[in-house]
């Protein structure tokens, strides 16, 4: 993408995003029609299934924005994982929101029908819900699944699904399983930095508007430190889910695997740092349910252990590394043959 069509996107998605921002919960009907007007909702998939052949750094632009302004929708199961995964199937994608179910699975299936419980799947209750066993795609009727709602420490859906009923199952490649995993750890990375840039410009405001002592507070010493230790995790965190997302589209997901980690690792960490920072910042003003810090904050704290958590990264990292050994190690890290 040049520079223009970039400064372009961030606009986009930063004014669609911005509009669409509150403090309600469940999904955002609105906002879904919106991203699929201009072409945000399906933004990596390809032209055949209503997508519109974006790269994966473009989705990070959009999920940043995404995530800075708390957007009520599934963006992530939508286009990089579920999406992702009926066009590899060759099943037609269904119109509206899509979610993927991962984590346990206790299905059983015989010809076109299946039946069991899925557990904490992301918006549930909004959106057709696809799943991967084994090399199989699963698409499940609407008519056959109930849904027992559930949440995040966010509020964002996490449900409880009963299936039983008809199924379209189709099969994919030996590695779908990998990709759909890092997919996810990927857009998840990418909203954590949205956030996180959230936080932070949540917080440099109200330091310039809460006055102590005859002065805003953002003039004190201790509090401007704080806030450039935020910023030094944001600009870290972001640095991280850019690089991965530009060696997704360079590699692949799978050979982006060792990006990919690195990025959710160091995402999930700088989410714990900003969220203290952030409410350490506001005060007990900012815990109270009425203050929007709340929308940004929790999604921080709840997106850091989801798709992965920092240690699970991290020990991928670390056997990575260790795989590498002394003479791969380098060209891993700096991509260089």
């Amino acid at each position: 993408m040049t520079a223009a069509l970039n400064t372009e996107l961030i606009e986009l998605a930063e004014s669609v995003f911005a509009d669409a921002a509150s403090s309600d919960t469940g999904f955002d009907g609105k906002l879904w029609k919106t991203l699929e007007e201009t072409g945000l909702a399906r933004l990596t998939l390809p032209a055949g299934s209503g997508g519109s052949e974006a790269s994966f750094a473009d989705a990070a632009i959009v999920l940043s924005a995404a995530g800075a302004h708390a957007a009520r929708v599934p963006l992530v199961e939508t286009d990089l994982q579920a999406g992702w995964l009926l066009t590899s199937a060759g099943i037609p994608i269904p119109d509206g929101p899509l979610t993927v179910a991962t984590g346990d699975l206790d299905i059983a299936r015989t010809h076109e029908r299946a039946s069991g419980t899925l557990r904490r799947v992301p918006w549930a209750r909004s959106a057709s819900v696809v799943m991967l066993v084994g090399d199989s795609v699963l698409l499940f009727d609407r008519a056959g699944l109930t849904v027992t709602d559930g949440t995040n420490v966010a509020e964002e859906p996490r449900d409880t699904v009963t299936v039983d009923g008809a199924v379209t199952a189709a099969s994919v490649g030996d590695h779908a399983g990998t990709e759909l995993r890092l997919r996810g750890a990927l857009g998840r990375a990418c909203l954590l930095a949205g956030a996180a840039r959230g936080a932070l410009a949540a917080s440099v405001r109200y330091a310039g508007e809460r006055v102590q002592f005859g002065r805003p507070i953002g003039r004190f010493q201790a509090i401007q430190q704080q806030l450039a230790l935020a910023a030094s995790e944001v600009a870290a965190a972001s640095a991280a889910a850019d690089a991965a997302a530009r060696a997704a589209d360079a590699d692949g997901v799978v050979a982006a695997q060792f990006a990919i980690a690195a990025a959710k690792a160091r995402t999930s960490e700088a989410a714990g740092a900003v969220a203290r920072i952030a409410h350490q910042v506001h005060g007990a003003i900012g815990f109270t349910r009425e203050h929007d810090l709340r929308l940004v904050t929790t999604r921080l704290w709840a997106w850091r252990d989801e798709d992965g958590s920092e240690a699970e990264w991290n020990d991928v990292v670390g056997e990575m590394a260790l795989a590498a050994g002394t003479a791969g190690l380098w060209p891993m890290i700096t991509g260089t043959p």
